[in-house]
């Protein structure tokens, strides 16, 4: 029988395989789980990445239309620049040596990390991908009436420094950490920070023209694609699950009790939303119901990793009730949020972040003898603890953000002129429209 010749090269080439394996030595168990951390937490990084995408979609389907390049643009190189402000100097700010406040030995990842060993630089690309989430929150909020060029600015900033400082409290063993603060992914260092800026953004920047009548009463403008923005938030779903479960930074079983938990968390708070505003507006909205169960995995991300799948549930719940009246409690004060960013990431993580004061149930999980939640046994010092650090990045987010705008503000301004937002941003900042050959301007 003739031997094919490509049998012949795919069995020498195994051959040579066995023969080289036989003269290494076999891995250790920590080798093979070293390799596994790093596969897993890059994987999950990927995922975490996929989440700007999400926010995109979201944006852009949630504003209208005569803006959508704009805010593509936004997200864009908000991942862009913060890449490298957060490996320029970022990184040593939240893991450098320094005080409790702050890193101040380093500059670059190799500095402050080191360049030795694959695990560094799969950890430096993880966190990487937080400080641009973090970072991209604040676009929804200024949508359709910032200046592009301030944008760019105050989103380095944002990747630079405030980001960094706050992580390190929790995450670089600043002195929250050293309290036993609980965000196990960030419902507080990545979302309220993100949502405190996003606070103090919208209220510089002022409301959108014809957002509020001359009477005061606010008015829809409605989104120009719920499409995309449904689109967008099945993105983020999917990403959340490199967001929560890739915290751990370990291929460990743990992982799927989180991505479960996560999952919980998500489908509560679009029940809570829908039903919510079905009773308050009258009405199953959409846009509601997408925002509720972003508001849900916002507030499990702090606790994901030390709450049952019930309280998750509650959790979820109750923060999709909480993004419904956030968002009409906005409108009502006249702070202009287009795509509900405050309501779903600044409340939804001070609660979820409260939330592990309340529910944290380790014992219960069998991941430690005592459970620190109050309603688990655990009295109240968790509770103390977490409304001092929720207490503590408000004040550092808001006060930050107030004072980078304000600056912003008085030199290179802020906001796009009266003309410019009437014809949208895509053609006066950009020279360019998302739909060409549709007519996409109007008067609000």
């Amino acid at each position: 029988m003739k031997l094919n010749k490509s049998w012949l090269v795919a069995g020498l080439a195994l051959a040579g395989s066995f023969a080289l394996a036989e003269d290494k030595p076999p891995m250790t168990a920590d080798a093979v789980q070293t390799n596994l951390n790093v596969v897993w937490t890059l994987v999950a990084g990927v995922l975490v990445f996929f989440m700007q995408t999400g926010f995109a979609l979201v944006e852009t389907g949630l504003t209208r239309a005569k803006n959508a390049t704009n805010i593509m643009m936004k997200n864009f190189f908000d991942f862009v620049l913060g890449s490298i402000a957060f490996w320029a100097l970022g990184v040593a700010f939240m893991f450098g040596e320094g005080t409790p406040f702050i890193g101040l030995k380093g500059f670059f990842m190799t500095e402050v990390l080191g360049q030795s060993g694959h695990w560094n630089w799969t950890f430096m690309f993880f966190q990487t991908m937080f400080a641009a989430t973090a970072a991209t929150i604040v676009s929804g909020a200024m949508a359709e009436r910032t200046k592009f060029k301030a944008y760019l600015v105050y989103s380095f900033i944002v990747s630079l420094l405030i980001y960094p400082i706050a992580g390190k409290w929790a995450w670089g063993g600043g002195w929250l950490s050293t309290m036993g603060f609980c965000d196990f992914a960030g419902s507080t260092v990545v979302h309220s920070v993100g949502g405190w800026l996003a606070l103090a953004g919208a209220m510089l920047l002022g409301p959108r023209i014809g957002k509020f009548s001359p009477d005061g009463k606010p008015q829809i403008i409605p989104g120009h694609n719920l499409v995309l923005a449904t689109v967008g938030v099945f993105i983020l779903w999917v990403g959340w699950f490199g967001f929560n479960p890739g915290s751990t930074v370990a291929g460990i079983p743990d992982v799927g009790r989180i991505a479960f938990v996560t999952n919980m968390g998500a489908v509560a708070g679009a029940v809570g939303a829908l039903l919510t505003a079905w009773t308050v507006i009258g009405k199953p909205d959409l846009s509601m119901a997408l925002n509720g169960c972003l508001a849900g995995l916002v507030a499990i991300t702090a606790p994901c990793n030390t709450v049952t799948p019930v309280a998750a549930l509650i959790i979820g719940g109750i923060a999709g009730i909480l993004v419904v009246l956030s968002v009409l409690f906005f409108d009502k004060i006249h702070i202009d949020d287009p795509v509900g960013a405050i309501s779903v990431h600044c409340v939804n993580g001070v609660w979820g972040t409260l939330a592990c004061g309340l529910f944290n149930a380790e014992a219960v999980l069998g991941t430690a003898k005592a459970s620190t939640g109050l309603l688990y046994g655990g009295g109240t010092h968790q509770l103390v603890t977490q409304i001092i650090g929720i207490a503590s990045y408000g004040a550092w987010a808001f006060g930050c953000g107030v004072i980078l705008f304000t600056i912003i503000k008085k030199t290179m301004g802020l906001r796009v002129d009266e003309n410019e937002e009437l014809k949208g941003l895509d053609i006066t900042e950009h020279g360019q429209e998302a739909y060409p050959g549709f007519q996409i301007f109007s008067n609000q």
